[in-house]
């Protein structure tokens, strides 16, 4: 089936001509970083994590939305996501991809990454990182991949796939909720030591993952024949509907409890994110930002009237999606480094050369997809006449 991702009208062959462009913009920052080191980054001391982290955080969690289409429709027999479901996994194995590829570039050396294969330590949260994300990948991948060539052949799947589904579920829980065990394992760290952490991840996963697989049905529908379905892209919205939610629920019980504890070292975070200190804001109305996106985001998906309505629905997924990736890809990381535990602000922000590694690594992702995409898309085309 990989002849499908190499043939296509013009549009698609300029749009993945155009990625690549992108990539190789990408790649060469990255070799100047190579070269340089990662002091041409906004990285230091203090902050030790930035952008390329931040970045990874979220898209673990788009990865993990998957299991949102699996549970459904493989574990509650819920038919009408068996046109989607296929889209859920690659798009996992996109993200996944992506997750992966920024640990590389905040690694500064690549070599770096062998060391948790050549001297294995498992009382490390990130080695138990590195298995579940490099497994989930395998998982997505196998699954898709067998799933949709037994659609293609009008067959059934092979039977030694069935526990592969079944173990997706709970390894899909497991990505994000070990990669938030990274973050409140680390007792220095006021902003991120919670147990409330890992619910919290996964409610904001569980609604930028299928708000941003409702904008890629939507947009499918558009430039081809093959169309989601009205029930199954409702269906996705309600899910986004509660967990936006209790993603903004689950913020809300942190504020609570850190300003109603009033322990300095847990609320400095919080204030400097929302409110600035001593002079040193630079995240403040980006988070204000991100907090009026999934408010906006709520109201228009808990009624039904705007939910139903497609434009809305657009516009409401846009908000959760940008909301979501302000919240985790830029305050989550930067908040828990600033202020240090001296209380000492010493301010991130990220510079040209990661944004432009950030976007090459995107790029990539998007290449990923859009041939995974073309290959799932054109299948359920040809099996539909």
């Amino acid at each position: 089936m990989l002849e499908i991702a190499l043939k296509g009208n013009k549009g698609y062959l300029r749009w993945m001509g155009a990625l690549v462009v992108i990539i190789g913009i990408g790649f060469s920052f990255y070799l100047w970083q190579l070269k340089s080191g990662l002091g041409i980054t906004g990285m230091s001391r203090d902050v030790s994590w930035g952008f390329y982290i931040a970045q990874f955080t979220f898209l673990v969690g788009v990865a993990a939305s998957a299991v949102m289409l699996v549970i459904p429709y493989y574990l509650h027999n819920y038919k009408a996501f068996g046109k989607i479901t296929i889209l859920g996994e690659f798009l996992a194995v996109s993200s996944v991809t992506m997750c992966l590829l920024f640990i590389i570039a905040d690694l500064g050396q690549p070599m770096r990454a062998l060391n948790m294969i050549l001297h294995p330590t498992p009382g490390s949260v990130l080695f138990w990182d590195m298995i579940v994300l490099n497994g989930y990948l395998f998982l997505n991948i196998v699954i898709g991949w067998k799933v949709l060539e037994a659609e293609r052949n009008e067959v059934k799947v092979d039977s030694w796939v069935k526990p592969l589904i079944y173990l997706s579920v709970p390894w899909a829980v497991s990505i994000h909720t070990v990669t938030a065990y990274l973050y409140c394992g680390l007792p220095g760290r006021g902003f991120w030591l919670t147990a409330i952490l890992a619910p919290r991840f996964l409610s904001s996963a569980f609604a930028a993952g299928p708000s941003l697989l409702i904008l890629l049905c939507l947009f499918i529908r558009k430039i081809t024949n093959f169309d989601a379905g009205k029930e199954q892209i409702q269906s996705l919205a309600k899910i986004v509907a509660y967990a936006i939610t209790l993603n903004v629920f689950f913020l809300l019980c942190e504020v609570f409890v850190v300003f109603y504890s009033n322990i300095p070292e847990h609320k400095d975070h919080l204030t400097y994110l929302f409110a600035g200190i001593h002079g040193h804001g630079v995240l403040v109305p980006w988070m204000w930002t991100s907090i009026a996106l999934m408010t906006l985001a709520i109201f228009l998906l808990i009624y039904p009237s705007t939910r139903k309505d497609e434009g809305v629905l657009v516009v409401a997924c846009l908000c959760v999606f940008v909301g979501t990736w302000i919240d985790k890809g830029l305050g989550m990381i930067s908040g828990g480094f600033v202020p240090n535990p001296m209380h000492h602000v010493n301010e991130y922000v990220p510079t040209a050369p990661e944004i432009v590694i950030t976007i090459g690594v995107y790029a990539i992702g998007a290449f990923v997809l859009s041939a995974l995409f073309k290959i799932a898309v054109t299948v359920k085309e040809e099996v539909s006449v």
